[in-house]
């Protein structure tokens, strides 16, 4: 049959006034809400077993296998929403309105439903208040006794084309939690920053024989976790405690005083392997993040490292992440508060207004206390990029700037694994890359999943002459974190080294994957434009100038040429080819 009718739970959800976020930037709204579907909306109905039905433009239809499902999906969406729009203007803040129907529907032979209990939940959720939630009365009847969460009833509502009044329910959500009582001063109190445990995670399969495998992914997330500056991970003994049984998260947290709590599974069909994993506030309970990955079975070892490794990088940027939105609602943000909140701005990718944001977080860290380590590398990171962009006019001055605060902060703690990363990358940018590769070698022996020092060390192998080598690294750094926040610095390398050794179509290959990772870096741009002038294509080199100039509108060849990082004699001649790429493509010269 073609169709076939059911009864099912209706999820329809819609951005609150969409035409006039879009009208006022449409491009910075359209990203947004990649982003939530990405780190939010997508593995959240994941995780309650739902179904997109079909997205509408600013708007999502989802199946659930039970109305509580449906619920406890929408709850959990509506709240992490919340923490996003935290500290942020009315006009914007994405929110959404939700209608929850169970009813007959008709599914149809790709999977689209059809019907009044497709209807009912969208005019449901066009009655929802923004941020909230609305059931029809057959959904209520089946999630009242089973949710903690307070009904409001809203009585019967009339919809057009609907043939009978419908009774109407609005969840209060967050009815449960009482407000604290006034303190003479705020207090910190509740668990350490960046603390958490990996829970043991789960043998799908069943299988004794890979029982070892997933106690290995355990263990060694928990070591490289541990390697973490700042992060306090509960140990493998005490967490294997709760090996094999059904726990409360919420109960976890307070148990092992933690922030997060990281579980997982693993399965294995065949000769592939799936691990699945999330990241829930111990707090909350809500989940803040949450990936899968599907490798194919090979070397079990070997995978379990690269699993780890991927995981650790994610995980990294997500605690960040997770660190800034606590320290937005602190009422007196202290020094690593504001350090957390200017190293988001950073990881959201290079622009000027990110840079200015984090270096205005970085000063705020330093005041109250100068000898912050974490701050003072932000503070100087606030420095490198703009120098490594070609925006300061003095480069060099920038640069060293940078190379004393990091100076400052090795004083303070010699095995920080960032800062010498750090102090590498000033080497590697100040014709002294062979001791730029040094210090990136000493951060990956502190740390080796710092998968930017990989990337930059394939930078230094270029500016020494060795660009047929800077591929490998920055493949290196790809597989440890595929999916960095910063790995539009090193994407580009690769395009860079390409040109230098006469593969232009190589290059813009390269060179189109680090813009598409970060549009708002300058320099790539133009060298792009450079390749693809060097292979006749002008209109686009012309367009990508265009685009860089309308990053940086002050780029210039003279002021590429003004200050080389390398005085090596290969590089030197190699270079003249992106400079005359440059000439061909219209980047101006003076």
């Amino acid at each position: 049959m073609s169709e076939s009718r059911k009864l099912a739970a209706i999820l329809v959800a819609d951005v609150v006034g969409y035409s006039r976020l879009a009208g006022a930037d449409e491009e910075r709204i359209l990203a947004r809400l990649r982003g939530l579907r990405s780190d939010l909306i997508d593995p959240t109905i994941t995780l309650h077993h739902g179904r997109i039905v079909k997205r509408t433009g600013d708007g999502i239809i989802i199946e659930f296998r039970s109305v509580v499902d449906a619920v406890r999906c929408a709850i959990e969406l509506q709240s992490g929403l919340a923490e996003r729009n935290a500290g942020l203007p009315p006009e914007k803040r994405i929110e959404f309105r939700v209608g929850i129907h169970l009813g007959d529907v008709v599914e149809e032979a790709d999977g689209d439903l059809m019907g009044d209990g497709v209807n009912i939940a969208a005019r449901l959720e066009s009655i929802a208040e923004p941020g909230g939630i609305v059931l029809s009365s057959a959904a209520y009847e089946h999630a009242r006794d089973r949710l903690k969460e307070t009904f409001v009833d809203l009585g019967e509502k009339t919809f057009k084309n609907i043939a009978r009044p419908v009774r109407v329910y609005a969840v209060k959500i967050g009815s449960e939690s009482a407000k604290p009582a006034p303190t003479p001063a705020p207090v910190k109190s509740g668990p350490p920053r960046l603390s958490m445990v990996v829970l043991p995670f789960a043998n799908m399969g069943g299988d004794p024989e890979q029982e070892y495998f997933v106690d290995g992914v355990t263990e060694s997330l928990t070591t490289d976790l541990s390697r973490m500056r700042g992060a306090f991970v509960i140990g493998r003994n005490t967490a294997f405690t709760y090996k094999g049984k059904a726990v409360d998260l919420k109960q976890v947290g307070r148990e092992l005083n933690v922030r997060y709590i990281l579980e997982g599974s693993v399965q294995r069909g065949g000769d592939r392997m799936r691990v699945n994993v999330q990241l829930v506030d111990a707090e909350s309970g809500n989940h803040l993040w949450a990936d899968r990955f599907d490798k194919p079975v090979a070397d079990l070892f070997d995978m379990q490292d690269e699993i780890v490794a991927r995981l650790a990088n994610a995980l990294n940027t997500q605690l960040v992440t997770a660190e800034a939105r606590r320290a937005e609602r602190a009422p007196a943000p202290d020094s690593m508060d504001l350090y957390f909140q200017g190293l988001a701005w950073a990881n959201k990718g290079y622009s000027p207004e990110n840079i200015a944001q984090a270096r205005v977080f970085s000063e705020r860290a330093l005041a109250p206390d100068p000898g912050n380590v974490d701050a003072l590398i932000l503070y100087a990171t606030t420095d490198t990029l703009p120098a490594i962009a070609y925006y300061s006019e003095d480069r060099r001055a920038g640069l060293l700037a940078a190379e004393q605060a990091l100076a400052r902060a090795l004083s303070i703690a010699p095995e920080h694994a960032v800062a010498h990363l750090q102090m590498g990358i000033v080497h590697i940018f100040t014709n002294r890359a062979d001791g730029g590769i040094a210090e990136c070698e000493r951060a990956l022996t502190l740390d080796r999943n710092l998968a930017i020092a990989h990337g930059f060390i394939g930078i230094a192998k270029h500016f020494i002459g060795r660009s047929e080598e800077t591929e490998a690294h920055v493949q290196e750094a790809i597989r440890l974190s595929p999916r960095d926040t910063l790995a539009y610095l090193w994407l580009g390398a690769p395009g860079y080294a390409n040109i230098h050794l006469g593969d232009d179509a190589k290059a813009v290959v390269w060179l189109r994957r680090s813009i598409d990772a970060n549009r708002n870096f300058p320099l790539y741009h133009f060298v792009l434009a450079a390749a693809l002038a060097q292979l006749g294509r002008l209109d686009e080199a012309r367009s990508a100038v265009q685009a860089g100039l309308a990053l940086h509108p002050t780029f210039t060849v003279s002021r590429l040429n003004a200050s080389p990082p390398s005085d090596n004699p290969t590089f030197l001649a190699r270079r003249e080819r992106l400079i005359d790429g440059m000439r061909k493509a219209g980047v101006p010269a003076q």
